[in-house]
């Protein structure tokens, strides 16, 4: 199995969230500790923000935050409306062009082993990624033990 890059970075935006959630952070800042696109990221928190994992706030002192406790957050119900619409083969998507298709076994054992991934996952919470000495950890790797630097270029304006 194989998540989506969208996928990916939604869990790194709440990863990085949850270390430190009473903390509000700015989108320049999470792509800047990723070295990742902030122009992708936008993408990514606006769908978090729809889903009603995360909040955004604007003005001076905006960012991001939190929508709900990290316990709250599931990450196989998180992966499941971030994957939707993403066929894990051919015959699972709308374009499906494959002749064996009326007969092929394969289709039903793969969505058994999806429903299976995303069952496990739904045994796990964001709080479960980020507890103990791996907070810790997170916090001095993501360095939000150190003020916030503005790494925007609008001068500190919230996306």
């Amino acid at each position: 199995m194989q998540i989506t890059r969208f996928s990916d970075y939604a869990l790194r935006v709440l990863i990085y969230l949850a270390a430190e959630p009473e903390r509000a952070s700015k989108i320049a800042q999470i792509a800047q500790r990723y070295d990742i696109s902030r122009n992708h990221l936008m993408k990514v928190v606006h769908r978090l923000g729809a889903l009603g994992y995360v909040e955004t706030f604007r003005g001076k002192n905006g960012g991001i935050r939190l929508a709900r406790a990290p316990q709250e957050i599931n990450v196989g119900a998180l992966l499941r409306e971030t994957e939707s619409g993403s066929a894990l083969i051919e015959c699972f998507g709308v374009d499906n062009r494959c002749v064996i298709t009326p007969v092929c076994r394969l289709k039903h054992i793969l969505a058994e082993a999806l429903d299976c991934f995303y069952q496990c996952l739904a045994g796990y919470t964001l709080a479960d990624l980020v507890q103990g000495e791996t907070k810790n950890m997170l916090v001095s790797l993501l360095e939000l033990n150190f003020p916030h630097r503005d790494a925007s270029p609008s001068g500190g304006r919230t996306e």
